[in-house]
Parts: structure tokens; sequence; C-alpha cells
């Protein structure tokens, strides 16, 4: 306990008063509605804060787990132990450059930067207004939709590297992929993103801001809590048509379900738990190479959890 007092004593002394919170239920901190407390939670508002928390909890061998909205991730009902880093409103300056250059720190909102890009006649980032989630957390997963994905904007990133140095990366250095970057492989922090967009008539970005708005609410169960698309498309297909033709539509266990909506989604119907859905990603992974003979990789990163078990769950169908 001793050890704790100490290393809590020591972010507090890096931190803004209110910036450090004990015991924190992640619940309150992700779309899903569901998790178990961080050990601490930190949400920062300088870099020099990003750093030194990061420096200390290296120095100290303590996890540092990084989350900005909380919209691509599903923590156990354990929670997590060491820290948690929330890269959000307290680190989401967007700021203005010449020549039609965004810059925005990690905790920048995709939806607020491309308001920001559309009132300043910019184009290119629509494609992003309706992803859930934070720039940072696109950077590195390479967040993409309706044909767009962050690759095709972006200039470069500012990232801490594990051994504590800052780097900016070029888009060329970032590999990035389908859901996949250097970032994601090396484990760098991201700390600012600058967008490399294109003037345009703002009426006419508004326009497809608002026709993408519309097919997200025609075709997403974007009404009920869950941390969006739950895996990556397959090469090839699309994860939502197997876990239909699987019959795995509709499907829950206890509190969470497949959404009957769009069957890409795992939703939080209410009460759910991160182990209700953990047992109804396995029992869809399992439908499905059974039924297609393709195994699909979860696109949300689980947090707390042990080491996938083969323990067949309970599925009942919707009403």
């Amino acid at each position: 306990m001793a050890v704790h007092d100490s290393f809590s004593q020591q972010l507090c002394a890096l931190l803004k008063e209110g910036s450090l919170q004990g015991e924190e239920p992640l619940s309150q901190h992700t779309t899903f509605q569901i998790g178990g407390p961080a050990q601490w939670l930190v949400t920062p508002c300088a870099e020099d804060e990003v750093l030194g928390v990061a420096a200390l909890c290296h120095q100290e061998g303590m996890p540092l787990h990084v989350l900005g909205s909380g919209s691509n991730v599903l923590v156990a009902d354990e929670g997590v132990r060491g820290v948690v880093l929330k890269l959000a409103e307290g680190f989401a300056e967007v700021t203005l450059g010449e020549d039609g250059c965004i810059q925005a720190q990690a905790g920048a909102a995709n939806e607020h930067i491309a308001a920001v890009a559309q009132q300043a006649g910019l184009a290119g980032f629509e494609f992003a207004s309706g992803i859930p989630g934070t720039i940072g957390g696109a950077a590195v997963m390479n967040a993409g939709a309706y044909g767009g994905q962050l690759s095709d904007v972006a200039q470069w990133v500012r990232c801490l590297t594990p051994k504590g140095e800052v780097r900016r990366i070029s888009a060329e250095e970032a590999h990035w992929g389908y859901r996949q970057s250097l970032m994601m492989e090396e484990g760098y922090l991201v700390l600012e993103v600058g967008l490399n967009l294109t003037p345009d008539d703002p009426a006419a970005i508004q326009e497809r801001m608002d026709d993408l708005r519309q097919r997200r609410e025609e075709k997403q169960p974007l009404d009920m809590p869950s941390a969006g698309s739950t895996f990556k498309r397959p090469e090839g297909h699309f994860a939502g048509k197997l876990i239909q033709d699987a019959g795995m539509q509709g499907c829950r266990i206890g509190g969470a379900q497949v959404s009957s909506k769009h069957a890409g989604f795992i939703v939080n119907c209410g009460g759910a738990t991160a182990q209700d859905v953990r047992q109804l990603i396995q029992a869809v992974q399992e439908r499905v190479r059974t039924d297609a003979g393709i195994l699909l990789e979860p696109e949300v990163r689980q947090w707390g959890f042990p080491p996938a078990s083969r323990v067949c769950p309970n599925l009942s169908s919707a009403s």
C-alpha cells in the first residue's frame, strides 16, 4: 500500500488539481457503458503532463493504458491495474494552419475536427464526422468509413515512443494499413496529428456530412451503447453479412446482443457485463468459423481480460 501511496503522490505532483482519480469506474468513460475501475485515471491538460505521467509509469514499471473517448474499448468487469491516461476534452486543441493544414491534439473528437474543417471550407475529413472517438485513436488504428480513412488526409503524427522520445512521424513512415499503423505496432502514444485538407465550398462539405449522418442513422444502432463495429472486415467479405448468414443476428448473452439493426455491432441492451460481451464475441467467432470457415478478428480493444477460453456460452435469440 505504501508503494501505491507514493506513486499516487508522484502522480499528483505532475498534474493539475482534479486531474487524478483513484478506482474510477471506466463504465463512465466508455461508449459501451461497461467496465470496472481504473486503479488510477489521469486526465491531463497539457503535453508536459502526458510526458511526465508516461515517464513515471516507465520508471516505476506501472502499466499505462491510453484512452480517448472510450469508443473502441471493452473493459473487464474487474477493471484494469495501473494508469489509464485519458486524452480527451482537456487535451483537444484544434488549430488552423496555412494551405489547408489542421493540427489537432490527440484528444480532439473526430466530430469536432470535421466541424472545424467544414467551417473553414476544408474538405476531406467528412468521412470521420460520424466516427465516435478521438483523432489520436483514429491515427493508431487508421480509422475509416464510407470509402475514406485517416491515412488519406494525415500529413504527420507527433508521438511519444516507449523510450520517452517525441518523434514526428511522416505519413510515409506511419505504415498505415487496414486498422493498423506503426504507432499500433510499436506502442507509440499519439500526441498530435496534422491533416492536409482541400479547399471546398462549406455548404457542399456540410451536405456530404449530412448525407453520411443520415446513412449512419438508417443503418447503425446509434441509439444503443456499443463500441462501434465489433469486428474487422475480413478480406473479400463484410463481417455483418457473415454474422447474419450464420444466424447470429439478434442473439444475446445476458445484456449483450448482436444488433438486430446491424449484425456488425454488439450492443448493450441494458445491464450488460463485459463478460457477456466477451462471451458473445467468442460465440460469434465460433459460429462464423464453423459456417464460413473465416475467423473474425475483433476490432474492439479488450482490456483486463485473461486469455480467451473455449467455454460454450448460453445463447438466446432476441424476442
